[in-house]
């Protein structure tokens, strides 16, 4: 993945970054992808499928603020 991306929309420069998603207890986690559609979960809420999560990544334009996300491994907290 290129590491400068241009906005498809004002051909802007882009950013990397990433969506945060706040769990219990003040823990903060980079969002997920998952194969099929969420089912509901009695005890967690949404049922995680069997197959591999891949994180997600964003590019946020610094002129418009258009997002382009991304589902890679590379995008995994280090």
């Amino acid at each position: 993945m290129a590491s400068s991306h241009q906005c498809p929309k004002c051909k802007s420069g882009m950013e990397q970054g990433f969506v945060l998603d706040n769990a219990d207890y003040g823990v903060r986690v980079v969002s997920h992808w998952a194969a099929g559609a969420p089912l509901k979960s009695f005890w967690a809420g949404t049922k995680l499928p069997d197959g591999k999560l891949v994180p997600v990544g964003t590019y946020r334009c610094s002129s418009c603020g258009y997002l382009e996300q991304y589902a890679r491994p590379e995008f995994a907290a280090k």
